[in-house]
């Protein structure tokens, strides 16, 4: 099980990669190349021969947004609940306040403490959320978006780039759970939908 988490970690890392470089229809694509690829794919093996593409909302300018970055040092490493027995630590590492149609929220950002001891990995951050649409539109247990440490204290969040967590697809998978905090008040129709209705 630890194996198959670093497998799902590094996997994690080079979506976080083609986030920084590329547009959202670009890493939409990536995406849908990954699991099309039996070797990275986390669908089951079922699942894999119907694959034709995953599901995505529109790409909508409106939930892309600049948000301002807080980092809050000094917080304490606490073990972040998954799907599964696994309890990996995590430390909240800021904050990012944003708006939305008028209205302001705000997502804490956490970073992995066994990934930043890993050799070009120091600055990869995780943004887990769920949303209003979770368990309608899109996976009931929320969704990610991968980060890397701001350099400045505004950031853009695009939630076009939303994916799933592995689990979504495939029970073997141990995914950390969304924290409570991370529960935006708001349908974020954006990013990738839900597997199976």
């Amino acid at each position: 099980m630890k194996k198959l988490f670093f497998l799902v970690l590094l996997l994690n890392i080079s979506l976080l990669l083609a986030q920084e470089t590329q547009t959202a229809k670009e890493f939409q694509d990536s995406l849908n190349k990954e699991y099309e690829n039996k070797e990275e794919s986390p669908l089951t093996e079922e699942d894999f021969k119907l694959f034709k593409g995953l599901d995505f909302y529109p790409i909508n300018d409106k939930f892309v947004v600049e948000a301002k970055f807080v980092r809050t040092p000094n917080e304490k490493i606490f073990k972040m609940k998954t799907t599964g027995t696994r309890l990996p630590e995590y430390v909240k590492y800021g904050e990012l306040s944003f708006s939305i149609d008028g209205k302001t929220f705000k997502l804490n950002l956490y970073q992995n403490i066994k990934l930043i001891e890993k050799s070009g990995f120091e600055d990869y951050l995780f943004l887990p959320f769920s949303d209003l649409s979770c368990g309608k539109e899109t996976y009931i247990g929320g969704r990610y978006i991968d980060m890397k440490i701001p350099k400045e204290d505004t950031v853009t969040i695009d939630f076009n780039k939303a994916y799933n967590p592995y689990c979504a697809y495939n029970h073997k998978y141990s995914c950390p759970i969304v924290p409570l905090e991370n529960d935006l008040q708001i349908e974020i129709l954006a990013g990738v939908k839900k597997f199976h209705d």
